[in-house]
This record gives C-alpha cells, structure tokens and sequence, in this order.
C-alpha cells in the first residue's frame, strides 16, 4: 500500500481553473475524502491521480514516485465509478477476473484471486450470475472486487454509492469501511454527499471552485468550519453576526444585544460570524430563561428528531431535537439557548477560526 502526495496541482481548461493549487499528503492506509458541489474540482483531482488526466501544474506522486506523466495502466490503481462498469456479457467470475486476465496471470492463481477478493466483498457463491441478476449493492460489490483484485497500491472512488437508495447507501458504506480498513488500502472518496463523507472518512478535503477551503478529521471539519462556505456545505447552520465583546467571551449582535459564545483570540470589536450547529440549539418553553425569544414557525417530525425552524430577533435559526421528547407546535413562543462552547467564531470575510 501506498501514501499519496500532490503538490500544488493545477488543471486550466483555458482561462478555466478546475483545480487550483491543490496539495495533500495522504498516509498509507488512510481514508479521505474530496467532497464538494458540483463543479468545485473534485472528480479533476481523482482523475489526475488516477492518471486519466494530467496536470497543467504541480507535481503527483505515489508511494514516494512521481507519477505525475507516467499513463494510468503504469499506476497499479483501483478505481471505481458511480455506473460501476460491469461488463453485462460476463457472470461475476469473469467481471472480477478481468483485470488479471489483462495482466496475464494464470488460472489457478486467477481463481485464487477472485475467490479471495468475493469473499472480502461477502459474495461467495454468486460467481455465475450476470449482473442483470444482482442488486444495485451486489453490483457495487462486484465492482470493489474487481478493483482490489489485483492487489492495487491505492483504491479510488468516484461516487460509488450515488446511485443507491438511501438504507442501501447505508449499509454499503459500512461495508466499504470494513473493507477498506480489513485491506489497509490507501483510498480516496469523491463524494457530494456530506453525511457519506463524515461517516467514511479518516479526513475531509472540501473543495471549492477547484481551490481546498479546508483539510481536517470529520468531526473538527464539522464542529469547527474554517470558513462560512464549508459550515454551509457540511450539514446546516445557523449564522449570526456581529462584534467580539470587550470580555471576548461575548459577541455583540446588530441590535445591541450580546450572546455568550467561546474565549475569543479575536480583539475586542472584530467583526466575526458565530457558527452554531442546530443539534446545539436547545429549544425551551418561554420564561425558562433562555438566550433568544423565538416563535416556532415550523416543526418537522424526521422519526428519530424533530427539526424546528425558528423566528428570532436575529433572524430565522434551526433546531434539531431527539423526536421522542415532547415538542413544540408551530406558534408556540419558546427560547433558544446553546452552551458557550458550542458556538465557532470565524472572523468576517476571513478564512482562519478566532
């Protein structure tokens, strides 16, 4: 297996910046994922390491050799898309063998092989079956099987759950784990789907505009966003403005009102955004002493929580409380109220946390 390392790597269509001056280091054995919206660069990176597309700039390289020119059969790479290419003619067998067969590898040892990589994959016994016989989980298996196969240094993979319903995503995605952790296999994601990536990943890269707005384990990617952007992208927030207070432990809203928030290395009367996840916004009955009045103006029962959309004097906000505690009806006057530290402070227009 494998590290992965990319330096300064730009891909210009024109004037077009896809990729824009990205460098990552990935250890051998480690999980990451490349999550951003569409267009944002993402696919490019995994293209250019996968070396189906070159760089305009920077450097690539795997397992401590530039790569960054060699051709994608000379990179001993798994990749797997999201339409899994199965070939329709082949039973399972044969789709898995294929890439020993290109390297010419014997029978025996090719039978050894798949048998191997089915059963890392829990598909023994399903070696005669066409894919049209197999569900869309079973065909994305085949898939990782015939990407690990031959024993790859890095596996990627582009959006391979994307077009499973959402309990089956879910059970492939602890699969894939289980796998990738059994094989120590260095892998990069390429995803869109922010709670695939949170629940997959050792790191994130989120990527916008083909540039990387951060790189950081899930939960700190998460709970502390280096930017409003990546806040807004990984799951919902609520956003409020305003000034760090002479005790820095306080943010001074438009109105005048202060609100607690974390110790602050920000100076007093920086403008900053305060960041505040909804799962960290309680929801109180009114008078219970809470930080915000608010107004219920919606309630959205999810089965295991309920989302509440709320009206404050600092503008609409979000809840979201475990579903099986009492609730509040759209209308009813309750108070927000959040721990200090749970909110992230970003100074205004910048991109490193205060």
């Amino acid at each position: 297996m494998s590290s992965i390392h990319l330096h300064s790597v730009s891909k210009h269509y024109g004037a077009v910046a896809a990729v824009d001056d990205v460098s990552l280091d990935v250890a051998q054995g480690e999980f990451v994922t490349i999550l951003g919206p569409s267009g944002s660069g993402k696919t490019t990176v995994l293209t250019m390491i996968a070396g189906l597309n070159h760089p305009s700039a920077g450097s690539i390289h795997i397992g401590g050799r530039d790569v960054t020119a060699l051709p994608a059969a000379q990179r001993n790479i798994g990749l797997v898309f999201q339409s899994y290419a199965l070939f329709p003619h082949m039973n399972v067998f044969d789709n898995v063998a294929f890439p020993l067969s290109v390297r010419k590898v014997g029978a025996r040892e090719t039978r050894q092989r798949v048998e191997e990589a089915l059963a890392r994959v829990r598909l023994d016994g399903f070696e005669r079956r066409k894919p049209s016989q197999l569900s869309g989980g079973q065909q994305q298996r085949v898939a990782l099987a015939r990407a690990i196969v031959f024993k790859p240094d890095i596996l990627l993979l582009d959006e391979p759950l994307g077009a499973l319903d959402r309990k089956l995503r879910e059970e492939v995605q602890i699969e894939l784990r289980r796998l990738q952790r059994s094989l120590g296999i260095t892998t990069i994601l390429v995803t869109h789907d922010q709670e695939e990536a949170l629940s997959l990943s050792d790191r994130i890269v989120v990527l916008d505009h083909g540039r990387v707005q951060q790189i950081a384990a899930p939960r700190e990617a998460y709970l502390r966003p280096s930017n409003r952007f990546v806040a807004d992208f990984l799951g919902t927030a609520n956003f409020l403005e305003g000034r760090i207070g002479p005790d820095r432990r306080s943010i001074l809203l438009g109105g005048g009102q202060a609100i607690p928030c974390g110790a602050s290395t920000l100076p007093e009367g920086a403008r900053v955004t305060a960041i505040l996840r909804p799962e960290r916004l309680a929801l109180e009955p009114d008078g219970a002493g809470g930080i915000l009045p608010a107004t219920v103006s919606e309630a959205v029962y999810l089965g295991q929580s309920v989302r509440y959309h709320v009206e404050t004097p600092t503008g609409p906000m979000v809840a979201v409380t475990p579903g099986g505690r009492g609730g509040f009806a759209a209308g009813a006057q309750v108070s927000a109220a959040w721990q200090p530290d749970d909110v992230w402070i970003i100074p205004d227009g910048g991109s490193t946390p205060g």
